[in-house]
């Protein structure tokens, strides 16, 4: 085990072993540049595809290497060749240069111990960091051991560089460079994940290279020792200086005094944590300025101290401890769970997913209606291996709702297991009320304020949810973006008029097909909603005056599988606008629109040359068409948004138009629709017009929008703010 003060003074990485290298054909017309590092006089370690024709998959005929650091004056070049190369196929190499460079020291080799997350260190000469000479870079931040998986450890980077855009890798250049914790080589870059937008690199492990017969025989007659790897477990944390810890820090330690009267008692509790979270305690003896240092390094070493703590607390140190759990959340300190608390949940949880895997999307709707929901429970299906996600995406918010005696709230999260249990029935459901139980008493959760939340839930268990009326996406054009770029929002409306947020706006504007790929996730959660039977669903998009012009049913999503074409979103569902902005500018529309939709259901006003402009317009809709709850627009195409905006100010609910239409001429271009006839008809028949376009698309056809505005007026987009004013918990 080796291990390191809190704070270090020196590098692990000796800076005068570090190789640039440069590959490629004998007129250097192609050169692949990457990293390396001396492990001995005439030995560079790097990675085999720096060296290496991609195309013709041979190694370059050229090879030079330049070892040492600018600080240290002009590096040494040297001509080198491929020596080595891992006969299994891994990506790492040997190189021998034709000159000894022998700095002084020697490398020692490493391979992480333990489960907590080590610093680690490197150099490297990354594409982002040339300008118009490759300049080194220190890399440098954290190696999570849990991650990653065989031959690979995953290094999430403190300093990273932007994501390249124009799909080259900013890192390119970096691998091969060694990576070191705790002053051992554990292993060497390989590549970029591109998933983490250039935050995260990958190593190849020392532990599966340094094994080789021929490796270990190349390094012995070299250095004239094998590459033994020593364990190398991360160093546990030690409090700096009095005068230089932050006022936080201070302010832990001094909430942490009173939990520990004995010291004794407080150094088998820090061990008993330390071991939890992955470090060897042996020998370790922390002061409470230490314990502090401890539980700022890891999101769960709090929770998982309260919960310790909390077991076998008196009045006094239970009270001492809501205090401290009440600083965490008031400061963002630390996640929800414990270690334990948080592995229990998710066992649990994919349990349930293994059971019924529509069952938490569907609960979350429920429980947390007026939430924005992570992703993964917008789907109609959670997978097991989705959980996780899901509760760290939970863990942070609140129901809202303070307990009494200005108790603290009930987590979110705690609320959605209560609805779990209450669905999923005895025994797992059991488990999981158990589970809520002890998690509430650790926090300090008023027992009657968890009891509540089990009542809501056992009565939502015992009813029948109403079923999903329509599915409504709010488009807002986005300028700032440039083009064609939409912000989403997408609620399930049910027939009671309450309604679940699917999709709250997001900062990244979306093009029109995102947005359609967007909505028919949508569609799929709302197909999985109970009562919902086999109709084909009815999608309202909430546009502005302008976007009362976007073709959105003509918008198609991405193909999931491939294999299917791309299909208009208007050929898949009864797709239908709205705008109800136009009610803020008219409060007396909504009334307008409901004696029209009471009274005239069945009358219908098909605008021809007899209508004129629009001020006759205006005269027939206050005059015999008062009550009519239908237009059918034909006119001039310079005049048609005049006359949309007019039968909309007047509260008409439903008008039909042609995109396409040039003038009055174009009028029996909608005949096929039959737009006179049966009202309820009206949007079905329309999907099949444009799933008949769609079909054949070369055929001249009506382009037809269609306004419906539904009884009564669509939920606001403006979002609520839950009461309690914890981070995460604002929704609409």
């Amino acid at each position: 085990m080796t291990t390191s003060p809190g704070h270090r003074t020196r590098s692990d990485v000796d800076r005068r072993r570090l190789a640039l290298i440069r590959s490629g054909d004998a007129d250097a017309g192609r050169v692949t540049v990457g990293s390396g590092y001396l492990i001995a006089p005439r030995l560079v370690l790097t990675a085999r595809h720096v060296l290496v024709d991609r195309h013709a998959g041979t190694p370059w005929p050229v090879i030079t290497v330049r070892v040492g650091h600018h600080l240290d004056g002009e590096p040494t070049r040297a001509d080198a060749e491929l020596l080595w190369a891992h006969p299994g196929g891994l990506d790492v190499a040997l190189l021998r240069i034709d000159r000894e460079v022998d700095p002084p020291g020697s490398v020692r080799w490493g391979r992480p111990a333990g489960t907590a997350p080590l610093p680690y260190e490197g150099l490297g000469y990354p594409w982002a960091a040339k300008g118009k000479v490759r300049a080194p870079e220190h890399l440098r931040g954290l190696l999570p051991v849990l991650s990653g998986g065989r031959d690979r450890y995953v290094l999430d980077q403190g300093p990273a560089p932007a994501a390249r855009t124009d799909g080259g890798n900013a890192w390119a250049g970096t691998s091969g460079a060694a990576i070191f914790c705790g002053g051992h080589l554990v292993g060497v870059v390989t590549e970029e994940d591109q998933a983490y937008g250039a935050r995260r690199l990958v190593a190849l492990p020392a532990s599966s290279f340094a094994d080789d017969d021929a490796f270990t025989a190349h390094v012995e007659e070299h250095t004239g020792r094998s590459p033994l790897l020593g364990a190398v477990g991360a160093p546990l944390p030690k409090a700096g200086p009095a005068p230089e810890r932050t006022r936080a820090e201070r302010e832990l330690e001094q909430l942490l005094t009173p939990l520990f009267p004995h010291p004794d008692v407080r150094v088998d509790h820090a061990r008993a944590l330390a071991r939890e979270l992955g470090y060897e305690p042996h020998g370790y003896e922390p002061s409470t300025a230490d314990l502090a240092a401890l539980l700022t390094t890891h999101p769960r070493a709090l929770a998982s101290l309260g919960e310790a703590v909390a077991s076998g607390a008196q009045a006094t140190v239970r009270a001492a401890l809501t205090h401290l759990f009440s600083w965490a959340r008031a400061l963002d300190r630390g996640a929800l769970l414990s270690v334990n608390e948080y592995h229990t949940l998710i066992d649990l949880l994919r349990r349930v997913c293994e059971k019924q895997s529509a069952l938490l999307p569907r609960t979350a709707g429920e429980a947390l209606r007026h939430v924005v929901l992570p992703e993964a429970l917008t789907r109609s299906q959670l997978g097991g291996d989705e959980v996780q996600a899901v509760v760290e995406g939970l863990e942070d918010l609140t129901d809202g709702v303070g307990g009494p005696d200005s108790g603290p709230p009930v987590p979110a999260l705690l609320r959605l297991v209560e609805y779990v249990a209450a669905a999923v029935g005895d025994g797992l459901g059991a488990e999981l009320r158990t589970w809520s139980e002890k998690t509430a008493q650790r926090l300090g959760i008023h027992p009657g304020a968890l009891g509540e939340r089990r009542t809501d839930a056992a009565r939502w268990a015992k009813r029948t949810a109403s079923p999903v009326s329509r599915v409504v996406m709010e488009l807002a054009q986005d300028p700032a973006a440039g083009g064609d770029r939409y912000r989403v929002r997408v609620l399930l409306v049910r027939d009671d008029g309450s309604y679940r947020v699917l999709k709250e706006t997001e900062s990244e504007p979306k093009t029109p097909q995102e947005a359609a790929s967007t909505l028919t996730d949508a569609v799929h959660a709302a197909a999985q909603e109970p009562g919902h039977g086999d109709q084909v669903p009815w999608v309202t998009v909430v546009v502005d005056r302008a976007g009362l012009d976007l073709a959105v049913d003509e918008w198609e999503a991405e193909s999931p599988d491939g294999i299917l074409p791309a299909w208009p979103i208007g050929a898949d569902y009864r797709l239908s606008l709205s705008c109800p902005e136009l009610s803020d500018r008219g409060p007396q529309r909504e009334g307008d629109q409901e004696r029209r939709w009471q009274n005239g259901r069945d009358s219908v006003l098909v605008t021809d040359h007899t209508c004129g402009d629009a001020r006759q317009l205006v005269h027939l809709l206050k005059t015999e068409h008062r009550d009519t709850a239908r237009v059918v627009l034909h006119g001039p195409a310079d005049q048609r948004r005049s006359w949309l905006l007019t039968c909309l100010a007047l509260g008409v609910p439903v008008v039909l138009w042609d995109r396409a239409a040039v003038d009055h001429d174009d009028a029996g271009k909608l005949e096929p629709l039959a737009p006179a006839d049966d009202l309820a008809g009206l949007p079905e028949r329309l999907r099949g017009f444009r799933s008949d376009s769609a079909a054949s698309p070369a055929e001249r056809r009506a382009r037809p929008s269609l306004v419906w505005e539904p009884k009564g007026r669509p939920p606001r987009s403006e979002p609520l703010y839950l009461s309690d004013p914890w981070r995460g918990t604002h929704a609409s």
